[in-house]
């Protein structure tokens, strides 16, 4: 939130429409005319006699060749039902603003802009991003019905008349119902947006005869507003900031028409090149350790390359800029679980396999020479695995124990790495668990971004360190979210992870994290430190009917198809139920069993627990006998424990 109010906090902007159209001559005078093709509307234009060089200039753009986009094809757009139903819904403004808020709400005959709902600001923020003016173009083109071209026409007008851009005056100490509304309208990510999506909305509706030379002036003037004000209110880092510079490259491609148009290319790569290398670790993982957002990142720096590739700029990005991409994708695949779908990490969603490998099937026109995700992209008809499972991302922080590949392969993804960006949450030492088709362990997730008072509680409560598979003190968030990794070793024989996070005020979690025979993890925990109380290992499971023993401080899964896991816990000095919720979508979560190991840290000495974590296809998991201990007292450069299972001992240790 802070970054949004330093980026909109901004005086003096340019100036409001006027209500009655744009004026063409200064329309016109934006437009290089000198470029080939434009000859009859300059003359035009020379001679004072801009109605006529107004629909010179659309025939011109009904003809152009050689500017392409990236985007819908609108000569064979597809139109699914979902959008056929957004694009008809919109036309009796029940307008798709956030696939969290359905059915669509209503905004009025005499469409009112600052309609605001529920009190989510990205409910607001979005209904600006118009997501159904896309659909109506494709409906217009895939039906032919008129009635789609007139009303976006006068939505658009609407739009333009209702919501000028004119002085900011910020939002500090304001309640956010008394923010201005060029706050949420203007908002540079919500500009940018447009910038890019009013490209399609233009291709697809061109055709139409409601397309008129005067809503052409309309179009390119507006439009012209939106790029120059991008340009000069980018956001300060992030994902937004990458955003909007793609957009302003899109702008600049699309439309070199414009005088400008040099000016937002160069400035869109200048950024691009210089965040790649900013918001990007060595190892390709995105800095705000969100695989969702991660994945956009890899699109925004693909899409800026299709761009300008497509219209004859490519040799603006260096191959530096290729390489970095190259490992961004590498790490989306190595975290991936063997159904494509990623961890819930941060302020991530679940994605399906279709998004997932989608996202695959683009990137391979930039990394044809991928033998590894060529293999993902195709489901494995062509190319070939990675000769490596486990794989650790150390300046990310992500550490990956695999078995496998396919579907009957046990996989963890450990997350313990620096503080990241405002999608990072406090859950240092959390991890995913994966086997044999199933996710044991999936990740809180987030369920809400940002509002009001009562929005704000039901996102942070997803934020909390407690609510991820990780260690508290006295329940709180931790105060630090920088780990460091201790070692890493992964061997055919086993892995083992160690990460450390200084989380409170005289404590520090070390967190040990074994891969045993490559078939089940043993978790070994210390928190060592001056302070005292209630220290707590958390674990969320999935949901399910769990079968709880108490006494023995362990937890099974009991699935029918005999797909389980136990859970045992040694340390700790009482087992209790918590309240656990998962949210796999925006505005939709899963009550799901959790669980809090607590053990009483006395002053100066540290509280030590053991988790083995034993994937099963046993008739009762709960059966398995289980046994585990350190051996010896706690040093500070190593650990030795010994772990039982149904006879057979597992002796591990290591040494830092």
């Amino acid at each position: 939130m802070n970054l949004i109010k330093k980026v909109l906090c901004v005086a003096a902007l340019l100036p409001a429409l006027a209500l009655r159209g744009a004026d063409a001559g200064k329309v016109l005078d934006l437009l290089d005319l000198s470029r080939s093709g434009l000859e009859k509307v300059a003359e035009l234009h020379k001679q004072g006699q801009d109605s006529l060089a107004s629909s010179a200039l659309l025939d011109y753009f009904k003809g152009r060749t050689g500017v392409k986009s990236v985007g819908v094809n609108p000569e064979k757009p597809k139109l699914t039902k979902e959008e056929r139903r957004w694009a008809d819904e919109g036309l009796e403004h029940k307008f798709f603003v956030h696939k969290g808020y359905q059915p669509s709400y209503f905004y009025g005959d005499d469409i009112n802009w600052q309609y605001w709902p529920v009190k989510d600001n990205e409910l607001r923020w979005q209904l600006h991003r118009t997501k159904w003016w896309v659909p109506m173009g494709k409906a217009y083109r895939v039906t032919g019905d008129e009635k789609y071209a007139r009303e976006w026409v006068l939505q658009y007008r609407d739009w333009i008349k209702k919501n000028p851009l004119t002085e900011f005056k910020g939002i500090k100490d304001k309640d956010m119902e008394e923010v201005d509304n060029v706050y949420f309208a203007w908002r540079p990510l919500e500009v940018c947006d447009r910038l890019e999506h009013q490209i399609e909305q233009f291709e697809l509706f061109l055709p139409s005869a409601e397309f008129t030379p005067e809503f052409l002036i309309d179009f390119l003037d507006n439009y012209h507003r939106h790029a120059t004000f991008a340009n000069s209110h980018y956001s300060a880092q992030g994902n937004h900031l990458l955003f909007e510079a793609q957009r302003v490259i899109f702008a600049g491609s699309f439309f070199p028409e414009f005088k400008d148009a040099a000016s937002w290319r160069k400035a869109g790569v200048d950024i691009l090149n210089r965040e790649i290398k900013k918001q990007v670790f060595p190892d390709g993982v995105q800095f705000e350790l969100d695989p969702g957002y991660h994945m956009a990142c890899v699109n925004i720096f693909g899409k800026a390359l299709q761009m300008m590739d497509a219209n004859g700029y490519r040799g603006e990005f260096p191959q530096s800029y290729l390489d970095t991409m190259k490992n961004m994708v590498e790490f989306t695949y190595n975290i991936a679980f063997p159904d494509f779908t990623l961890p819930v990490f941060s302020d991530n969603k679940l994605h399906t396999k279709h998004g997932v490998q989608g996202n695959y099937r683009i990137w391979r026109k930039f990394f044809p020479k991928d033998q590894a995700l060529r293999y993902f992209a195709t489901d494995g008809k062509k190319g070939k695995l990675p000769e490596y499972t486990s794989r650790a991302f150390t300046n990310g922080g992500f550490y990956v124990m695999r078995n496998g590949w396919d579907s009957t392969a046990t996989v963890m993804v450990l997350k313990a790495g620096p503080a990241g960006e405002w999608h990072n949450q406090y859950d240092n030492g959390t991890f995913e668990m994966w086997t044999n088709g199933r996710n044991f362990f999936p990740d809180s997730g987030s369920f809400i971004y940002g509002g009001d008072e009562e929005v704000l509680k039901q996102r942070n409560w997803f934020r909390q360190t407690a609510v991820h598979n990780t260690l508290t003190l006295y329940d709180k968030n931790l105060q630090t979210r920088e780990s460091k990794l201790l070692k890493w070793e992964a061997t055919p024989q086993g892995d083992v992870a160690v990460v450390e996070t200084p989380g409170y005020d005289g404590l520090t979690h070390r967190r040990a994290v074994f891969f045993v025979d490559k078939k089940f993890y043993v978790i070994a925990d210390e928190a060592y430190g001056d302070a005292e109380g209630d220290v707590a290992l958390h674990y969320q499971l999935l949901p399910c009917d769990p079968l709880e023993n108490t006494v023995k401080k362990s937890v099974s899964t009991a699935f029918a198809d005999g797909n389980n896991i136990t859970l045992r816990v040694f340390g700790a000095d009482k087992m209790e139920a918590e309240e656990g919720w998962m949210s796999p979508a925006y505005r939709v979560k899963k009550a799901r069993p959790a669980y809090a190991f607590r053990s009483a840290k006395k002053a100066g000495k540290p509280s030590r627990f053991i988790t083995v974590i034993y994937p099963t296809d046993a008739a009762n998991p709960a059966n398995h006998d289980i046994k585990a201990a350190y051996k010896g007292k706690y040093s500070p450069t190593s650990a030795t424990l010994e772990v039982i299972v149904d006879g057979k001992k597992y002796p591990l240790s290591y040494t830092l």
